[in-house]
């Protein structure tokens, strides 16, 4: 009771001492440490900043590949794992496909047919034009040439969807024999990030087995409040300190999201890249375009309301006054102010609510 009387008293005091200044709180410095006010230089100053954005890694869409079972098979051999890092082209896994046969067999048929038809149609040419065979006959021959070139064209698509590459499906063509070994290439250079097949495993057709990525660039997907967007333009600088890297703001969603009424800011990472993982949470600072307004980042627990207004206390000769402030983004431990503030000046940041009662008393405020 005596150190509550005690501390209700050096409140009064400095009402006393203060007069009928609405902004002056007069304090001496016995009274500032028995109330427990701590001061600390502004930080230093910046513009348009807006930091402590929450954001997550995340792959652009066009350097993230599945790569799947193009027909049904038997895993044989997967020479890739989870982390590595593969070169286009390069081999990742050994199937065992029997419909690769047979789909190998229809080429070969198609191939056969295409040929005798293609024979029979030059042969009906020469004879419609020596005046021994009608039009349609030779209309006909034609007609069955280009259908069978159409099935030789689609048994090859076929093939070349099935993983197996031209060089050798001229050689199938040309006399070689039928295989039921299927092997999957990476499609890009980059790092495998899942693999979910292991050797003996039959899988169906369309069964994703690697997944694989590039990571460099990488993108960012950002939450922000719909009070701070209005000032951030695509193309804004993206800094990441915490891990060196830094990037681009590319998109900016039209709508709020309903579950916690942010907006969808999309990034690019061009630089340090290397110090990120896909999925990651991170915290991120975005540039504005309010360049010529001076800013500062202060700790929360130096911000007071009186009135519903914001202000700092600002260290005096004689004690501290209230200063006027304007929260342009207001975080979880900081928030972005702007104010009519020189840089130099040491606010008070423990404390606060003994020199806000000394405010409020001498303003006569609720």
């Amino acid at each position: 009771m005596k150190n509550v009387s005690f501390i209700f008293g050096l409140i009064a005091l400095s009402i006393i001492q203060s007069g009928h200044a609405s902004e002056n709180i007069v304090v001496n410095a016995g009274q500032i440490k028995s109330l427990g006010i701590t001061t600390a230089a502004l930080p230093s100053k910046h513009s348009g900043e807006i930091s402590g954005l929450p954001a997550q890694v995340v792959i652009p869409g066009n350097q993230l590949f599945v790569i799947s079972t193009p027909l049904a098979a038997m895993v044989e051999q997967t020479l890739v794992g989870v982390g590595d890092s593969v070169k286009k082209g390069q081999p990742i896994a050994r199937l065992q496909s029997p419909a690769l046969a047979e789909a190998q067999r229809g080429l070969l048929l198609a191939n056969a047919q295409h040929q005798l038809a293609r024979d029979n149609m030059v042969r009906d040419e020469a004879l419609y034009k020596d005046g021994i065979i009608s039009e349609s006959r030779y209309r006909a021959a034609r007609g069955l040439a280009l259908e069978t070139q159409a099935t030789l064209s689609e048994r090859k698509q076929l093939l070349r969807l099935s993983g197996m590459p031209a060089n050798a499906i001229a050689q199938l063509q040309s006399g070689g024999n039928l295989s039921s070994l299927l092997i999957l290439t990476a499609p890009i250079d980059g790092v495998v990030l899942e693999k979910t097949a292991s050797a003996g495993q039959r899988l169906d057709a369309a069964v994703a087995i690697f997944k694989i990525a590039r990571l460099d660039p990488l993108a960012l997907e950002i939450q922000a409040p719909l009070a701070v967007t209005r000032n951030i333009k695509i193309g804004a600088l993206i800094s990441i300190p915490a891990y060196s890297a830094s990037g681009t703001i590319t998109a900016i969603a039209r709508s709020l999201s309903g579950s916690n009424q942010t907006i969808l800011l999309r990034g690019l990472i061009q630089h340090g890249t290397e110090n990120l993982r896909p999925g990651q949470f991170i915290e991120v600072s975005i540039s504005t375009a309010t360049n010529s307004v001076a800013q500062w980042e202060i700790p929360n627990s130096a911000i007071a309301r009186i009135s519903g207004k914001p202000v700092l206390f600002v260290k005096t000769s004689q004690g501290f006054r209230a200063q006027a402030i304007n929260i342009l983004n207001e975080g979880a431990h900081n928030s972005v102010i702007s104010g009519a503030l020189k840089g130099d000046e040491n606010i008070a940041v423990g404390g606060v609510s003994a020199l806000k009662s000394s405010m409020m008393g001498i303003g006569g405020g609720n």
